[in-house]
């Protein structure tokens, strides 16, 4: 006798259960950075998350637009300085296919207002966030909800507060014409800077010297050794022996596990 799920009901059609729900799209995401480490680190951290893909990685700025208008992401990752076209540069182009954040090392006020002036969709500094806030913020980039690390937040912070200043005048409840910063907006951005502004991944168990966390830092932003030891004036030997005991602590065999653990993307 068939099964009662496949009995005929009253019209003389088979019954049948009702199919799983079809899985959600997974956010996809291109990666825009020329270190290859960060790159390698980003794309493993996010394509380990069942709801993120990486569907391109890009090395500058050019590639980055050309891997957006291919493949139509969800969200851009980019870094400010590459080679070619830069990260700033490339802004006003990515931003018209999809949202961006910058996730760079460069948190210098001047290049945070003009990324953010340009459409950037929020500003993640190395080394300010966790994995799971990295995540986070990409999939709320997506939906708009913009992201800042305490470096970029206290940069644009610092520049509203500037502005608020500046409009503080005897006429200061006339209505401001559209563009100007007001300090009513100050007031409704600050809430939502807060809220991703803390947490940085736990380096203090790898028990680095400070030399040693200047030479990591140098490790993570993609110089090679003589480029170290230029940067900290001493020799390339010394610049060996500093790696050997780095990669100790952190127990890595190499330069891209050692940073992937810094930047805790590990």
């Amino acid at each position: 006798m068939p099964d009662d799920e496949t009995q005929p009901h009253g019209n003389g059609r088979p019954l049948h259960p009702f199919p799983p729900p079809a899985p959600a799209a997974a956010l996809r995401v291109v990666v825009a950075d020329d270190n290859p480490v960060v790159r390698a680190g980003l794309t493993a951290l996010l394509s380990g998350r069942p709801d993120i893909t990486v569907v391109a990685e890009a090395t500058d700025g050019r590639q980055a637009c050309e891997a957006a208008q291919r493949h139509r992401p969800d969200v851009v990752l980019l870094d400010v300085r590459m080679p070619g076209v830069d990260g700033i540069s490339a802004l006003p182009y990515l931003v018209g296919i999809a949202p961006v954040m910058m996730l760079t090392y460069s948190g210098e006020s001047d290049i945070v207002r003009e990324a953010l002036r340009r459409g950037a969709g929020g500003y993640l500094v190395h080394g300010e966030f966790t994995a799971d806030q990295l995540v986070a913020a990409v999939r709320d980039v997506r939906r708009g909800r913009a992201h800042f690390t305490p470096t970029a937040a206290d940069a644009l912070l610092t520049d509203l507060r500037a502005s608020a200043h500046d409009e503080q005048t005897p006429n200061s409840a006339v209505e401001q014409p559209c563009g100007h910063t007001s300090a009513q907006s100050l007031s409704q951005l600050q809430p939502n800077v807060g809220q991703s502004s803390s947490g940085t991944p736990d380096r203090s168990r790898f028990q680095l010297s400070t030399r040693e966390v200047e030479i990591m830092e140098h490790i993570a932003s993609g110089m090679n050794n003589q480029q170290i030891a230029a940067t900290c004036f001493i020799s390339e030997k010394t610049v060996k022996n500093h790696i050997n005991r780095i990669f100790a602590k952190l127990h890595s065999a190499s330069r891209s596990e050692a940073t992937a653990k810094w930047l805790g993307l590990g």
